[in-house]
């Protein structure tokens, strides 16, 4: 059973896909409604026009829709069961996916989960099938009709040897539905794949650097029913698929079908079986087809590896060679237990959703110590300790949300990692302070432009912090952290509360000249118009040209308490008590006297004054009053401020009318001057 996270399993162990189609229409639901109406399904979400081919290009005039009784006189879904020899890639540039189809294909348990039975080409077909991808710790049930796209009356994406099979093609044009177009699917990891079509953790490993034992690390893998692909790595994009003389392609993803040990010649060889996803292509070395190597191996053995010698893409190579000519593994496990071990443990995934938002909590790596700290911060807690050890497992992953389908408003996928810090005790949302002055217990090896960048670490059990990050500040986009160990918890942090101390004595001597002061604004205020003089605020070294209208009438809600439209003296006075504890944090942040204050330390000012607000709250604070550069000015600061107060006094009145624990949500925030929240238990 693929992995899935406490909060969305079902009590039995089985999640329900979730259907994707914009009516809400499931599957059965549509075929029922064609059969009925004697119509086939087409389908208005993915439909057959050339955007759900093509973003960046234009679609070639010669490119025909047709469903597969168009193309053949006899169609089959599949023809005598799935086998990785059914997929041979097209025009489009998704070996990835390929490779990832052909591990799949190993697995009958897992293909029946997203390849669901009852789909055929019988008295049932309504031109409508269905299969369902694991995304975003989710099960998800795509729809798509069988238009696909041909040109002469043969498929030019993702098709089968046999000409009559149609379930692969399919398949690939539900998977680029959910990612929003096929050309979407360029370019990829075979770890991207094999995630989402079996909810499986993945590890990456680089076969120079690999421990000894890595032919038996790959063996337990393959016999627990991971999932598996590899490639070459590329120095230029010049070389992307480029063929060396041995029969291999750079840049391409392989996938991994075997691995097993033969007698030759008194030693005992170590093999790896890979395909290529083109079909044909293969290795030429040692152990490859009609290579001399067969001939002396028992026949036992060779009938046994199914050594056949067919140009089909497939092929055998001993391990060393793999080694030297491979740099990397892709590993999808459906259990997190660990493959250097025969260690089992009871897995527990917790899966949490985040955002990177410029100006609020798109901090960037620790290169950026000023804004790192406004990452989204997470705590966990490990306590169960691994057998025989005194430390805790842990599998760590960040991901991605969304990436391919943004592709066509111009946004790819960003440069991702995280660090992990040994938490402190009793502390809230942790400061710039702390990450300047204390390291990191564990971290992503590298800052990497995948989907997903995961990790497997052993730590003493304890509190831990874990900081997911874009490498550059200001990188917008939503994530998903998955922690996999015995026992986690985590919260949302917002910073403990800071103080302003004021003098005493300055207090006094001001409230002397304050009367005078209210008096000059008296008629003003009595309007409902609250303009402070600007030489007021400039003798405070605060550079803003006075306040708007939309700040001054709230004021005027926040402290006509008696409801007469006027602001009296005492009234004026608590305000002004107010405003010079806002002015002085302003002034703490606004260190170069500038005017402005930075968007990211709006949540420490906001803290300092006792609003205490969640990162959703922030981020749409920080849309709202940030200018294009990150910064707030002191009319927006002092707009941002009043309002908060007022929404904190009117949530306190209702907290002492219920006496309940109230939950409070932003709902919308549509303009300059109307801000809408409510409040719900």
């Amino acid at each position: 059973m693929p992995l899935q996270s406490n909060v969305s399993a079902s009590s039995s162990g089985s999640i329900e896909a979730e259907s994707t189609q914009s009516d809400g229409k499931t599957f059965q639901q549509l075929r029922n409604e064609c059969l009925q109406k004697g119509v086939l399904f087409e389908d208005p979400d993915f439909p057959a026009k050339g955007s759900s081919l093509f973003f960046s290009e234009s679609v070639p005039v010669n490119i025909e829709w047709k469903r597969p009784k168009e193309l053949c006189s006899d169609p089959k879904f599949i023809v005598g069961g799935a086998d990785r020899t059914d997929i041979c890639q097209g025009q489009l540039g998704d070996c990835w996916l390929l490779a990832a189809i052909a591990s799949l294909t190993l697995r009958p348990e897992l293909m029946a989960r997203v390849i669901p039975r009852d789909q055929e080409f019988d008295s049932r077909y309504a031109g409508i099938f269905h299969f369902q991808f694991w995304q975003h710790n989710k099960w998800l049930d795509v729809v798509v009709d069988d238009r696909l796209p041909s040109v002469r009356n043969k498929l030019i994406m993702l098709h089968s040897v046999s000409n009559n099979e149609f379930w692969s093609a399919l398949m690939e044009k539900a998977y680029a539905k959910l990612n929003g177009s096929y050309e979407a699917l360029k370019g990829g990891s075979t770890m991207e794949a094999m995630e989402d079509f079996t909810g499986g953790v993945g590890e990456t490993y680089e076969t120079k650097s690999a421990s000894e034992n890595l032919f038996t690390i790959m063996k337990k893998a393959l016999d627990r029913g991971s999932l598996m692909g590899c490639s070459i790595d590329i120095t230029s994009s010049a070389e992307s698929e480029a063929k060396t003389t041995t029969g291999l392609v750079k840049g391409h993803a392989y996938s991994i079908t075997g691995l097993d040990m033969v007698n030759f010649r008194g030693q005992n060889i170590q093999l790896i079986r890979i395909r290529n996803p083109w079909g044909e292509v293969e290795w030429n070395g040692p152990w490859s087809d009609n290579s001399r190597e067969w001939n002396y191996i028992d026949k036992a053995d060779k009938a046994r590896l199914q050594q056949n010698s067919l140009d089909d893409g497939e092929f055998w190579m001993e391990f060393g060679d793999f080694r030297k000519n491979y740099d990397k593994v892709e590993i999808c496990n459906l259990t997190p237990d660990a493959l250097t071990d025969d260690t089992k443990h009871q897995w527990e995934v917790n899966a949490f959703e985040g955002n990177w938002i410029r100006g609020s909590t798109a901090g960037g790596c620790r290169n950026f110590i000023d804004t790192f700290w406004t990452n989204p911060q997470f705590k966990l807690e490990l306590q169960h300790t691994d057998d025989n050890h005194d430390l805790c497992s842990v599998v760590i992953a960040v991901m991605q949300k969304n990436r391919r389908k943004l592709r066509k408003e111009g946004l790819d996928l960003e440069t991702i990692g995280f660090a992990v810090y040994e938490a402190p005790d009793d502390e809230d949302q942790v400061g710039k302070d702390f990450f300047r002055y204390h390291p990191s217990k564990a971290r992503s090896r590298t800052y990497i432009n995948m989907r997903e960048v995961s990790e497997r670490f052993t730590l003493p059990p304890g509190k831990y912090l874990l900081v997911p990050t874009t490498f550059q500040p200001h990188q917008e986009a939503d994530f998903l952290v998955l922690f996999t160990s015995g026992f986690m918890e985590q919260w949302l942090f917002s910073e403990s509360n800071s103080h302003i101390h004021m003098n005493q004595e300055a207090e006094t001597n001001e409230e002397k000249g304050l009367r005078k002061l209210f008096e000059q604004l008296a008629g003003d205020v009595r309007k409902q118009q609250l303009h402070l003089q600007c030489h007021v605020l400039r003798a405070l070294e605060i550079k803003f040209d006075g306040l708007s209208l939309s700040t001054c009438h709230s004021i005027i809600n926040l402290m006509d308490v008696d409801n007469t439209g006027m602001l009296e003296f005492q009234e004026f006075k608590v305000f002004w008590e107010k405003m010079k504890k806002w002015i002085m944090l302003f002034l703490a942040f606004d260190t170069d006297r500038s005017g402005k204050m930075s968007s990211y330390e709006l949540r420490s000012a906001l803290n300092a004054a006792g609003m205490r607000l969640n990162n959703q709250l922030l981020q749409l604070i920080g849309l709202r009053f940030a200018d294009e550069d990150y910064e707030i000015d002191f009319d927006d600061y002092l707009t941002c401020i009043v309002r908060l107060e007022n929404m904190f006094r009117a949530f306190q009145a209702l907290d002492k009318f219920k006496r309940g624990r109230v939950k409070m949500n932003i709902m919308q925030v549509k303009s300059h001057s109307h801000h809408c929240f409510t409040v719900s238990e």
